[in-house]
């Protein structure tokens, strides 16, 4: 199944580890829209998994860091023996759907960084909340399945 149509209540396999979807953020920016699933494993490990896409289908595998005792704004970051480059930053809406654990609607605001090989690291703050750090992690087309809920409509 294609990973763009992802629901909550969806089974997605990633690299041979099965992850419920629990939740699903539509985020939106003036001109361009992304998506992030809530994942969670059979031992309760949460990540997060975003479907963007921009000219090609980007999926990104987050990792959250939260004694990541960092602040976005700096131009590079060093973070866990790696050099982060600023990408891009802003401020979307969000709207949310199954259980995510925010308010079903709102802003977002976040920073993004690149190292060389792609690997991630991004800031996001929701609403008043303060920033949380993540790194990601590329996934190619042929290292996720999705297994759509049969109790889709």
């Amino acid at each position: 199944a294609d990973p763009r149509r992802i629901r909550p209540g969806d089974v997605v396999e990633i690299r041979q580890v099965s992850y419920s979807v629990r939740g699903t953020i539509r985020l939106v920016e003036v001109g361009w829209s992304w998506i992030e699933h809530l994942i969670e494993d059979a031992d309760g490990v949460r990540r997060r998994l975003s479907i963007e896409e921009d000219r090609k289908l980007e999926l990104v595998l987050w990792d959250a860091e939260p004694a990541a005792a960092l602040t976005p704004g700096a131009p590079t970051i060093e973070f866990a023996g790696r050099r982060y480059d600023w990408m891009e930053s802003g401020q979307a809406r969000y709207t949310t759907s199954g259980s995510t654990g925010l308010d079903p609607s709102g802003t977002m605001r976040y920073h993004d960084y690149q190292a060389p090989g792609g690997a991630r690291l991004t800031f996001e703050a929701y609403g008043e909340a303060g920033w949380e750090v993540a790194r990601g992690e590329l996934l190619h087309l042929g290292e996720i399945l999705v297994h759509p809920s049969t109790a889709r409509g």
